[in-house]
């Protein structure tokens, strides 16, 4: 048996967690530099706040109707998200973190156990806490069990947040309520086609013939349509290293003079970096873009990207600033106005296994040096230790005019209590 676990409007929900006062008020979380919305509480939803919706646009119906609206905690959500999985790994050792807010678990050999009882253990537990919502949905395979929770989270009232599908019936009803475009790996360019080929339900299309499905949808599509009818084809993913890492961000203005952007494709290489030696590896090639403001019709438009192959891998703090810059130098041209940039790192490799070459070789005092500088910055702050390229005297900041406090990873921030 199969779980899948989702944290209920997770970003909403966690800030909902350190401010009581917000329970049952309407509350949205705005992307980086407060962009859009990309998370909505029920309330939110039902004032008719779509996915993605411009905040600026929105202002108007946000103050209308005394909307609590943040910009994205990223530190917050990341520490609540891992208390969330902590709680849910002492139930099984079979565990798949499958995004920030949701997991599948495997029950192997607990035929005998009521998962009905389980899941609201399971649920009433990450509640109580954490103060983090939770739905659970139970069923032999994953797909299945998209399903179930999609319906536990829909109808809260009739399942108590956990609901299981164990027979036919259950599974029958549950495909013909749902749309084929909401279908767990159905796209919209599949759901356009089957459409087309008058199938609307989950239901119907289990009913496809496998023929069809592996030459129009291959056999990713083939194993969804067994996944529906309970096969099991489908099992839990191991966590994989990744396999690329990036850094892009919008600036805070138009950027004309070399010098501003080269700081802050320098800091991007730092930020990558950091994550790079965090996952155990090292990468042999990285990709630097620039681009200008899409959205000024009245400027010049301009964009390009450019890869550097890196002579040997490497994981240096020191190094990837180097080949960025080189990329940049490669791209940059004078007279634009940028307004975003990115660095992007690929080709990974152990850093425990690399492949030397001839002729070039990192330098074998970078790696202790910047075990140093992690650890200084892990104590003290982020970025304590900076290179002299990022400018000390400057602090590049995301717009984040409604941020809310870092209340479980920052001591100076931590919640105050009145009494």
């Amino acid at each position: 048996m199969f779980a899948l676990i989702d944290c209920n409007n997770f970003f909403a929900s966690c800030e909902r967690v350190f401010r009581p006062d917000l329970a049952g008020k309407p509350v949205v979380v705005l992307s980086n530099n407060d962009g859009c919305v990309i998370a909505r509480s029920n309330e939110a939803k039902a004032l008719g706040v779509p996915m993605g919706a411009p905040a600026f646009l929105y202002q108007p119906l946000f103050d209308k109707h005394k909307v609590n609206v943040f910009s994205s905690n990223f530190a917050l959500y990341g520490d609540m998200s891992g208390r969330v999985m902590s709680i849910l790994s002492t139930y099984t050792p079979d565990m798949e973190i499958y995004s920030i807010d949701e997991a599948f678990l495997e029950f192997n050999g607990y035929d005998l156990f009521d998962f009905q009882q389980l899941g609201e253990k399971m649920k009433k537990q990450v509640e109580q806490w954490t103060g983090i919502p939770i739905s659970i949905g139970f069923a032999p395979t994953k797909a299945l069990a998209k399903v179930a929770n999609r319906i536990a989270k829909k109808f809260p009232e009739r399942t108590g947040g956990v609901y299981m599908i164990d027979d036919e019936e259950k599974r029958v009803k549950a495909l013909k309520w749902l749309k084929i475009e909401d279908v767990w790996g159905i796209g919209r360019r599949h759901a356009r086609r089957l459409q087309e080929k008058n199938v609307f339900t989950a239901f119907q299309f289990t009913y496809l013939d496998d023929c069809w499905v592996r030459r129009n949808m291959s056999v990713v599509g083939l194993r969804l349509k067994q996944e529906l009818l309970g096969i099991p084809m489908l099992q839990l993913e191991e966590v994989q290293p990744r396999k690329t890492i990036a850094t892009t961000r919008t600036f805070d203005g138009n950027y004309k003079d070399y010098e501003l952007v080269r700081e802050r494709v320098a800091s991007f290489a730092v930020s990558c970096a950091g994550k790079l030696r965090q996952e155990g590896s090292c990468c042999k090639s990285l990709m630097v873009f620039i681009q200008t403001n899409v959205h000024r019709d009245d400027l010049a438009q301009y964009r390009q990207n450019v890869v550097v192959k890196l002579p040997y891998a490497t994981n240096s703090t020191i190094d990837l600033v180097k080949f960025a810059e080189i990329g940049l130098k490669q791209i940059f041209q004078e007279g634009f106005a940028y307004k975003r940039a990115g660095v992007i790192l690929m080709d990974f490799s152990s850093d425990q296994a690399q492949q030397l070459t001839l002729f070039e070789k990192a330098n074998p005092k970078h790696a202790p040096l910047m075990k140093a500088v992690d650890r200084i910055n892990a104590s003290f702050g982020c970025q304590k230790i900076r290179l002299a390229v990022q400018d000390t005297g400057r602090v590049w900041k995301m717009h984040q005019e409604r941020l809310s406090p870092r209340y479980t990873t920052t001591i100076d921030e931590i919640i105050t209590i009145n009494v």
